[in-house]
C-alpha cells in the first residue's frame, strides 16, 4: 500500500489557506499575478539578487518567472507566496511560505533598489505574523548564505535561532555556498516594530 494518501492529507490538513493580502505602514503584500513576471525577470538578472537564492538560474527570463508563477497563480499549491509591492503595486520583491515534505520553509528577496530600508524586516515580519495566526503551533525553518549578513539580521529581529551549516548548490553561481540554517519555533516569533 502506498504512503501517499495520507502524506497528501497530512500536508492539506497544515495548509494556511488561500494566501491573503496584508497592508503594513509602506508595503502591500498579496498573491502574485501573471504580470509580475517582468518585473521578477527583471530584478533577478541582477546577480547581486540572484546569487544570495539557491534556485535562481543566471540568465534569468520572463519565461523562467512564468514557469514560476503558473502554480502559483493557480493556487494549487498549499504555500503563500507574497508578491511584495510599494502602495502603487510595483513589484519589489517576494516573501514565501512553501510546505516542502510536511515542513514549512521561509524564503524571500527583495529587488536591490529598495535595500537598506527595513522594507524586508517590515514585509517577512508581516508574512510571518500572519501565518503564525493561522498554524500558531507550526516551526518555520529559513536560513541564508553566509555572505548574506542583511538575510541573517533580517532573521535575527524576528526571533530564528541558527541550528546548524550546510554546503549548498547556488544554481546562480554555479558552485557549492555554505548556508546556515535556521528556525522559528513556535512562540519565538518576535514582531518587527513599525517603522
Amino acid at each position: 500500500m502506498s504512503a501517499a494518501p495520507y502524506n497528501q492529507a497530512h500536508d492539506v490538513n497544515r495548509a494556511a489557506g488561500p494566501c491573503p493580502v496584508i497592508e503594513t505602514a509602506r508595503l502591500r503584500l498579496r498573491p502574485h499575478r501573471l504580470d509580475d513576471a517582468e518585473a521578477i525577470a527583471a530584478s533577478f538578472r541582477d546577480f547581486s539578487i540572484a546569487r544570495m537564492l539557491r534556485r535562481v538560474p543566471m540568465p534569468y527570463y520572463k519565461q523562467d518567472a512564468l514557469e514560476w508563477l503558473l502554480p502559483r497563480v493557480a493556487a494549487v499549491l498549499p504555500d503563500w507566496t507574497f508578491a511584495v509591492t510599494t502602495p502603487d503595486d510595483r513589484h519589489i520583491g517576494t516573501v514565501s511560505l512553501e510546505l516542502r515534505k510536511g515542513v514549512w520553509y521561509l524564503g524571500y528577496w527583495l529587488d536591490s533598489g529598495h535595500w537598506g530600508k527595513g522594507y524586508m524586516t517590515e514585509a517577512v515580519s508581516a508574512a510571518v505574523g500572519r501565518f503564525l495566526s493561522r498554524l500558531p503551533d507550526a516551526t518555520l525553518h529559513s536560513g541564508f548564505f553566509a555572505d548574506n549578513r542583511a538575510s541573517l539580521r533580517v532573521q535575527e529581529k524576528l526571533g530564528f535561532h541558527l541550528t546548524g551549516c550546510s554546503d549548498v548548490y547556488s544554481t546562480a553561481r554555479q558552485a557549492m555556498v555554505l548556508h546556515i540554517d535556521t528556525v522559528l519555533e513556535a512562540g519565538d516569533f518576535r514582531p518587527a516594530p513599525r517603522p
